[in-house]
């Protein structure tokens, strides 16, 4: 088997809360190949945006890192000066919401060219028919009138297709997108996938997808990871995953979200209140609180990530469980 393009194993993180350490990620592995899509899927405060600024080195002051991310076997802790800047133009990044990435006083053309113009020595008019050239293959006609327009002029949907065709300008092998779609309007968001797996296909392109949406996972990655409290929980196959959880939390999140076909007078919601990473006991699981099949076991030790059905789980009672959870109900 071929040497995964990312593979991250074991990462924990600390930050400095109060001037004290305070664990954030703990023990997340995971894997995306070339050309491959995977999601990683959590609530709000689950770690999901925090790997994705650890796998681009973009962490606060005082961070302490632990565990490995290589990127085609590179180190990338490792790395500094122009390797550094090599990597985060193979690695980019697509945020969630434009408006507040994109500074509003620039015009587009000074931020989609700046990295080209003063990483790459790119000429500015060069740069600005690059950036034309790629606007078009994003779905923006009139690049050059784009390139001269401020941010507050252009629609959301414009504006994350502008950030997105930024990303690719300096063609990267890998594109990590973080909620790229949660502020825009439902039509505007399936456009924006839509854009995303045909550059995908096109451009050869590997990408990890954050999202709070096992639906939309299931749709467009090849495989998910699903996140709770700092800690990677399950990874699978994006369907098999969908339609057969293995993680109590999984089946609880898929179970709680609303279906278009039916009506209910309540929704079916998990217990409890969600563990921040911060607040998740080092020493069992974090969701046993939660999860309504829990047992002793369940906080008597920290469960690891074993694999199991073709995928991994952070359960001491998967195999048990495994087949009787239920999948995610279908639109």
């Amino acid at each position: 088997m071929s040497e995964p393009l990312l593979d991250v194993v074991g990462l924990g993180l600390d930050l400095l809360v109060a001037g004290e350490p305070r664990s954030v990620l703990r023990e997340v592995s995971f894997s995306v190949a070339a050309g491959e899509a995977v999601g990683l899927v959590g609530e709000s405060g689950s770690g999901k945006s925090m790997t994705v600024r650890a796998i681009d080195r973009l962490l606060p002051a005082g961070a302490r890192q632990r565990g490995s991310i290589r990127f085609a076997g590179q180190d990338v802790a490792a790395l500094s000066g122009a390797a550094l800047r090599t990597y985060r133009a193979e690695v980019a990044v697509v945020f969630q919401d434009p408006r507040v990435h994109i500074n509003p006083v620039r015009r587009v053309g000074d931020f989609m060219t700046e990295v080209l113009r003063t990483n790459r020595g790119v000429k500015r008019r060069e740069a600005a028919q690059r950036a034309v050239a790629m606007l078009a293959k994003v779905g923006i006609p009139d690049g050059e009138r784009r390139l001269d327009q401020f941010p507050h002029e252009l629609s959301g949907g414009l504006l994350q297709r502008v950030m997105i065709a930024s990303a690719l300008l300096t063609e990267p092998r890998l594109l990590l997108a973080d909620e790229p779609t949660t502020a825009l309007d439902v039509t505007t968001q399936a456009e924006i996938m839509g854009l995303l797996d045909e550059l995908r296909r096109d451009l050869g392109l590997s990408i990890l997808f954050i999202t709070h949406d096992l639906d939309l996972a299931a749709a467009f990655c090849d495989r998910t990871a699903v996140m709770y409290a700092g800690e990677i929980v399950e990874v699978r196959d994006a369907r098999r995953l969908h339609d057969d959880p293995l993680h109590p939390y999984t089946a609880a999140l898929g179970a709680a979200r609303p279906l278009l076909d039916r009506t209910v007078r309540h929704l079916t919601a998990i217990p409890g209140r969600p563990l921040s990473a911060l607040e998740a006991p080092p020493d069992a699981c974090a969701f046993a609180p939660r999860c309504v099949h829990a047992e002793d076991a369940c906080t008597s030790g920290a469960p690891a990530l074993v694999d199991l059905d073709g995928g991994a789980v952070r359960c001491v009672r998967a195999d048990v469980l495994r087949g009787t959870l239920g999948g995610v109900p279908h639109v």
